[in-house]
């Protein structure tokens, strides 16, 4: 049975993940909670609901990254794509800028090709 050898650099990945699901944990039980009391419009808590749910999904995936071929690919398309879908939408709801909604799918795009990029 052959094994899978993780590098130093690839195992970084395991800490943005695990940093990432805690924030997105925190980011989720902040919305449940002192958020409803402040925004009111049930879209935007959608949107939060939907940019943390997203995070802790993507967090878990980037625990997988060092198991692949080309972790800085695969990686930094799931980091850099949660960053910019979860962080627009937090963005959007903080200031009801909506403009920052045109931003979510180069997010969601990047999320799928590091989805993709796991399996070259």
């Amino acid at each position: 049975m052959k094994h899978a050898v993780i590098s130093p650099a690839s195992s970084a990945w395991w800490k943005v993940g695990a940093i990432s699901g805690a924030t997105a944990i925190m980011l989720g039980a902040f919305g449940a909670h002192a958020l409803q009391r402040k925004v009111k419009d049930p879209k935007l808590q959608k949107n939060w609901e939907t940019a943390a749910h997203y995070q802790l999904l993507h967090s878990v995936a980037l625990l997988a990254v060092p198991l692949s071929k080309r972790p800085t690919v695969s990686g930094g398309l799931i980091a850099g794509g949660t960053l910019i879908f979860s962080g627009s939408l937090y963005a959007l709801v903080l200031t009801n800028e909506r403009k920052l909604g045109m931003i979510t799918p180069i997010g969601g795009v990047a999320l799928v090709a590091g989805w993709l990029a796991l399996l070259l």
